[in-house]
C-alpha cells in the first residue's frame, strides 16, 4: 500500500470518527457545557445585583455573535469533523511510515498500533495532566499560559511517544517483542511523569461545584476516547480489507504461474 492509500484511508477513517465525536457530545458534553454556563450567568448576574445595589453603574455584556443553538450544532459538528479529518490523516501518514518497520507486524497491527499510541500520547496522557476546562471556570487572564502548558505538554507527550517507538524497533532484534515494549513502554512512562511533576499544575477551579466539574471532564474525556475508537477500528479495518485483497491477488498470481 501506498502513503497515498493511507492518506485516503485515514481522510474517509477521520470523517466518519468527526461525526461520532459531535453524536458523543452533543450528547454527553453539550448539556454539561450548559450547565457550566448557567452557573456562570448565575454569577453574573448576583455581581450585577451587588453592584447595583452599591449605586455603582454596570454595562451588560453585548449578545453573542452566535447564538448557543449554532454553537452548539453546527460549529460543534464543523468543529469535531474538522479534527477528525486532521487526525485521521496524521494517524494514516504515521501508519503508512510504520508499516512494515514494527518487526514483524502486518499493515492492519500496525495501523492499530499507530492509533493505540496516538490516542494514549495526544489524548490521554495530555488530558490527565491538563484536563478539560468548562467555560465558567478559570480566569481569563490566564488563557494563553494555560493554553502553552497544554500544547507543550501535548508536543513533549508525542516526541516521547515517538522516540519510545523508535527504541522498541532498536531493541526488538535483541530482546525479543514483549521486552522492547516493556523497556519502550517504561521509558516514555519516565519521561511523561517526570515532565508532568516539573511542569506546573492549573487548577483554577475556585467555588465551581466539583460535581459539574466532575461530569464536564468526564464527558470530554469520553469525546476524545470515541473520536480515537472509531478512528482506529475504521481506518484499521480500511488498511486490513486493502492488505487481504492483496494478499489474495498475489495468491491468485502465484497459482496462476504455478499452473
Amino acid at each position: 500500500m501506498t502513503p497515498r492509500t493511507f492518506l485516503v484511508h485515514g481522510l474517509l477513517a477521520g470523517l466518519i470518527a468527526g461525526f461520532a465525536a459531535f453524536l458523543v457530545s452533543y450528547v454527553v458534553a453539550e448539556p454539561q457545557i450548559d450547565a457550566a454556563i448557567a452557573l456562570e450567568e448565575a454569577g453574573a448576574a448576583e455581581h450585577t445585583h451587588d453592584t447595583a445595589t452599591a449605586g455603582q453603574p454596570h454595562s451588560h455584556d453585548e449578545e453573542a455573535a452566535v447564538s448557543r443553538g449554532t454553537q452548539s450544532t453546527g460549529g460543534l459538528a464543523l468543529g469535531t469533523v474538522l479534527v477528525g479529518i486532521v487526525l485521521g490523516g496524521a494517524t494514516a501518514l504515521a501508519a503508512a511510515f510504520a508499516a512494515g518497520r514494527l518487526g514483524g507486524l502486518s499493515a492492519r497491527a500496525s495501523t492499530a498500533t499507530v492509533a493505540a499510541v496516538g490516542f494514549v500520547a495526544a489524548a490521554l496522557v495530555p488530558f490527565l495532566k491538563y484536563p478539560a476546562t468548562p467555560p465558567a471556570v478559570g480566569s481569563g487572564d490566564t488563557i494563553s499560559e494555560r493554553t502553552a502548558l497544554y500544547f507543550g505538554f501535548w508536543a513533549l507527550s508525542l516526541a516521547a511517544a515517538v522516540g519510545a517507538v523508535l527504541l522498541a524497533r532498536r531493541l526488538l532484534p535483541r530482546l525479543g517483542a514483549y521486552p522492547a515494549v516493556l523497556a519502550a513502554a517504561g521509558a516514555y512512562l519516565v519521561v511523561v511523569v517526570v515532565a508532568g511533576a516539573v511542569l506546573p499544575t492549573v487548577n483554577e477551579v475556585g467555588d465551581f461545584p466539583a460535581d459539574t466539574l466532575w461530569y464536564f471532564r468526564l464527558s470530554s474525556l469520553m469525546t476524545l476516547a470515541a473520536t480515537w475508537a472509531v478512528l482506529g477500528v475504521v481506518l484499521t479495518g480500511l488498511v486490513g480489507r486493502d492488505a487481504d485483497r492483496a494478499a489474495e491477488r498475489l495468491r491468485r498470481q502465484e497459482l496462476a504461474a504455478a499452473l
